[in-house]
């Protein structure tokens, strides 16, 4: 008996679509290299059928009252928390994150972006000034038309409603290119806000980023772009939008360093370092602090705290409840992380501390499953601490002074995040404040934090998101009016 794959839509002017070719993409789970959905494989005209419906939904939107619009997010919160846990085993099965460790909480998270932004839509001020009795000068915020916004499949869920709430809560109308390896549960959450939204304020078309995603990023109506992703796609981004003098926001790759201090070796730093690497998500995250600067003195020592801890994690099924760790998104960036693990085995100057090439035989040869692989005594010139892998595989890099680590830190083309490790609060602070990255951490792992705004330097990105800040900045413009009130 055969069973039937469901095929979803692309969602236009409040309306489910197929692909206008009528085209179609399969969804692969990477849990076991099964098709789970077909998807529409959308291309130019799809995207022109999406910016057109966004220009016509866009004046009534923005006209919307501020608070109105903030309560129709917030109402879509509340009818999204009962889904949380069907939509978490949706990206459990097209993505492979753990549901436990990954996907519930990001579902969770995304509930709380649409109250976020909900209750913080009427704040988007301007400010006075007092020139003088008889002239009224202030300025406005106002949104800026119809945002293009692209999402990775790392985690869809989460940087798809970043972008959806914030964009809406200032008052612009949207087109979503979602990533084909994992749409659905992107999907999904757009099926309940289709419930409440104008039609034509929201529209998600599905496709390759060669051809959906260029025509978003070259349409001609579209007036700000909004990228997650890869620093090579950035780039391409960045150059379409100067074509037509169009802001960008871009959240891009990261080689992110993790810096431990002789003073902190603790077990606690060793599972901090864990979570900082972003293990419980295959290292599959721009955050990852997968280059682990660790005090010469204390190595040894360090890195045996570090692979007993990482060897008690389960890798396995993302959605059996004992799973820490799940699988690799497809066969590409499988191929991808099998390649750097095995350039990094041939080299004679670094030991394996931990894991390697995944298993041929058994369950987890079923799927696309790698085990978190921790080389030591890296040095940081190597491709492996230079490039970014996007996979669980973490570089322990020897220091011996605190100037040479911030350099090493700091020798990279990247700058997202850091995460430094000390009881030393001097020491942490002046580190902190000499790595030149958008996000720092002390003793702490986590993720990023809703309300304090997000983003890289360097080639890790421009702008910011996450918060109501990054919102007035990415996606209002400043306009100035000044009124001679005695004529």
């Amino acid at each position: 008996m055969t069973t039937s794959i469901p095929e979803y839509l692309n969602y236009i002017d409040g309306t489910w679509v197929a692909a206008r070719d009528n085209a179609w993409i399969d969804v692969e789970s990477p849990r076991n290299r099964q098709i789970i959905a077909k998807v529409p494989r959308g291309d130019e005209k799809d995207i022109a059928d999406a910016v057109d419906a966004a220009g016509r939904a866009f004046p009534g939107w923005r006209d919307t009252a501020p608070r109105a619009r903030g309560r129709l997010l917030q109402q879509i919160a509340d009818k999204l928390e009962p889904e949380i846990e069907r939509i978490a085993r949706i990206i459990s099965d097209e993505n492979g994150n753990a549901l436990r460790t990954q996907s519930r909480g990001e579902v969770t998270f995304a509930v709380d972006v649409f109250r976020y932004f909900g209750s913080v839509a009427s704040e988007v001020k301007g400010e006075t000034i007092p020139l003088n009795a008889h002239v009224l000068d202030y300025s406005r915020r106002e949104p800026i038309g119809i945002v293009g916004a692209i999402v990775p499949w790392n985690a869809p869920v989460q940087l798809a409603v970043m972008k959806i709430a914030s964009a809406l809560a200032a008052g612009n109308a949207l087109v979503l290119k979602a990533a084909e390896d994992a749409p659905l549960a992107v999907l999904e959450i757009v099926k309940i806000c289709h419930e409440f939204l104008p039609a034509g304020v929201l529209n998600v078309v599905v496709g390759y980023g060669t051809e959906a995603g260029e025509a978003l990023i070259t349409h001609p109506a579209v007036r700000k772009l909004s990228f997650t992703g890869s620093t090579a796609v950035g780039k391409r981004v960045m150059s379409a939008a100067a074509e037509r003098i169009v802001p960008v926001s871009l959240e891009l790759g990261g080689k992110n360093p993790q810096i431990v201090f002789p003073d902190a070796d603790e077990d606690w730093v060793a599972q901090g370092t864990i979570s900082g690497m972003r293990f419980a998500r295959q290292g599959q995250s721009c955050t990852a602090g997968s280059r682990l600067f660790v005090h010469r003195s204390i190595v040894d020592s360090f890195v045996d705290k570090l692979t007993a801890n990482l060897g008690k994690l389960k890798v396995g099924d993302p959605l059996d409840e004992e799973t820490d760790i799940g699988a690799i998104v497809n066969k590409k960036q499988f191929d991808k992380v099998c390649g750097y693990i095995d350039e990094g085995l041939q080299r004679g100057e670094s030991t394996v501390a931990l894991g390697g090439l995944p298993p041929t035989e058994g369950p987890l040869s079923e799927g696309f499953y790698v085990q978190p692989t921790v080389f030591v005594g890296v040095e940081n010139s190597w491709r492996l601490a230079q490039e970014e892998i996007f996979g669980p595989v973490l570089c322990v890099i020897p220091w011996d002074d605190e100037d040479e680590v911030v350099r090493m830190a700091n020798d990279t083309h990247y700058g997202l995040s850091a995460f430094i490790w000390t009881h030393d609060i001097g020491r942490a602070l002046r580190t902190a404040h000499s790595i030149d990255a958008g996000w720092i951490q002390v003793n702490q792992g986590g993720g990023q934090v809703l309300g304090q705004s997000y983003g890289g330097w360097k080639q890790s990105g421009i702008g910011r998101e996450f918060s109501l800040e990054g919102m007035i900045e990415s996606f209002t413009e400043r306009k100035h009016v000044s009124i001679d009130t005695s004529r």
